[in-house]
């Protein structure tokens, strides 16, 4: 234990002698206090959120994180190019030690600066806020300064009426053609629309049990939170949908109107103690609308309500994106566990790269290989082994890096979202625990396994 706290300690220390830590001090708190000062927000609760707090922690986080890569691939490499790393590993102290003790310098360098820039902007916000109108600082107390869980409707499960839509349309002559896997398609999305889609003059209703949480939220304002899309372009831009809210018929029921953009999210206020003797939510929409409106079943609506408050919420977000920077660490050690400097900093950028293209992975898996496609369907006729074999790889690949892209601090913070003790710990299961404990055993691997003292070394 000695031994791997003096390793931390010194990968510190080499921070600070090498003038890192000041100098990015100085660059983060220059973004903080510049950023705000050189984007004017528009006066809103929200877009004094987006300046102040998204945009200002985002670019935290991915000044952090090309420096920690930075920092890892320099720490290792280096030491063992310049033949520093024979003084230690001649001492009673094991590699996985060095490789440890580094790591954890390295994550120590980067919880002093996250802590000081991400306390900044704490600070920042509470102070900005005062400027704002009284109506919309109250709408940031009530929306975005406050951790707000969610609820929705379960998503139904498609499948088996597909299956007996598919039997039904299997049986019709001119359909005896047409290949089963588009043909599956096409009846999924035909299922799906019918659940999704309000046509003019008809109703969508929605009831969302809260569960446990309705028993504290009485005298509590809730929100629905929805998103929509149409099929035809209204020339205002807006679209007019009749709420109703509350038991069936209930005298407490409440009704508004309201008018909206499409394809983008808003939030409708609903008075307290809506709830039903077992604690669900009754909504429901009438489209006035002269063309049907679609609410996806994945995110169109949802109800959120206040679960704690924004200090704490604000804490534990800033540690989930500490998992990350561990993470970000524990891949340029890996990479330079290997190779020297340049290369090792060149693929750890290369597999961030990867990460930020799930786009490209989800387009392959979707069409079934890598193969040009049928234009009609979309999909590649007839895959063979090759194509089979990179949508496993990248089915597989796509759950790895996704055990680090579910968590999304930042966004969670900017909307009022709830991040709970839970879901931190998930994140340092999954991003510390897995992710960074299998780079860390590649890289130990590799770096007990190095000869340190071959000849040509010394870079």
């Amino acid at each position: 234990m000695q031994a791997f706290l003096a390793i931390a300690r010194l990968t510190f220390k080499a921070a600070f002698r090498f003038r890192l830590v000041p100098l990015l001090a100085a660059l983060l708190l220059a973004s903080v206090f510049l950023l705000p000062a050189v984007i004017k927000h528009d006066g809103s609760a929200r877009g004094f959120i987006q300046i102040v707090l998204t945009y200002t922690l985002g670019l935290i986080t991915a000044v952090l994180g090309l420096t920690t890569l930075w920092l890892a691939c320099s720490t290792l490499a280096r030491d063992i190019d310049e033949c520093t790393i024979q003084t230690v590993v001649v001492k009673p102290v094991a590699r996985w030690q060095i490789w440890v003790g580094k790591w954890a310098g390295i994550l120590a360098v980067n919880g002093l600066l996250l802590g000081l820039a991400a306390g900044v902007v704490f600070l920042q916000m509470l102070w900005r806020a005062r400027q704002l109108p009284p109506e919309q600082q109250e709408k940031l107390r009530q929306e975005i300064f406050v951790a707000r869980g969610s609820a929705r409707e379960p998503v139904p499960d498609l499948e088996p009426l597909v299956q007996q839509r598919l039997r039904e349309r299997v049986q019709a002559e001119q359909l005896a053609a047409l290949d089963r896997q588009e043909l599956t398609r096409i009846v999924r999305e035909q299922v799906k629309a019918e659940l999704q889609v309000v046509p003019p003059g008809y109703v969508r209703a929605w009831a969302v049990d809260l569960g446990a949480a309705a028993a504290r939220l009485k005298d509590q304002p809730l929100f629905i939170r929805v998103k929509f899309f149409v099929n035809e372009k209204s020339e205002s831009g807006t679209y007019t949908g009749v709420w109703d809210v509350g038991p069936p018929d209930s005298p407490y029921r409440q009704r508004t109107v309201r008018s909206h953009a499409a394809e983008t999210f808003y939030e409708i206020e609903l008075p307290p103690n809506l709830l039903d003797s077992r604690g669900v939510l009754h909504v429901q929409f009438y489209n006035v609308n002269e063309t049907a409106v679609l609410f996806p079943l994945e995110d169109g609506f949802e109800v959120l309500y206040r679960e704690g408050g924004f200090g704490l919420n604000y804490l534990r977000g800033v540690l989930i994106v500490l998992c990350w920077l561990a993470l970000m660490g524990a891949i340029g050690l890996a990479a330079s566990s290997l190779l020297s400097f340049p290369v090792a900093a060149f693929v750890s950028l290369s597999l961030l790269w990867v990460a930020f293209s799930t786009g490209t992975m989800n387009t392959i898996i979707e069409q079934g290989g890598i193969r040009p496609v049928n234009p009609n369907t979309g999909l590649i006729d007839t895959p063979n082994l090759f194509d089979q074999a990179t949508v496993l790889f990248f089915k597989g690949l796509r759950g790895f890096i996704n055990l680090a892209r579910d968590f999304a601090p930042v966004e969670a913070l900017s909307t009022g979202r709830s991040i709970t003790w839970g879901t931190l710990a998930r994140a340092g299961v999954q991003i510390v625990g897995l992710m960074s404990g299998l780079f860390a055993a590649v890289g130990i691997l590799i770096f007990n396994r190095r000869e340190l003292a071959l000849a040509g070394t010394r870079g």
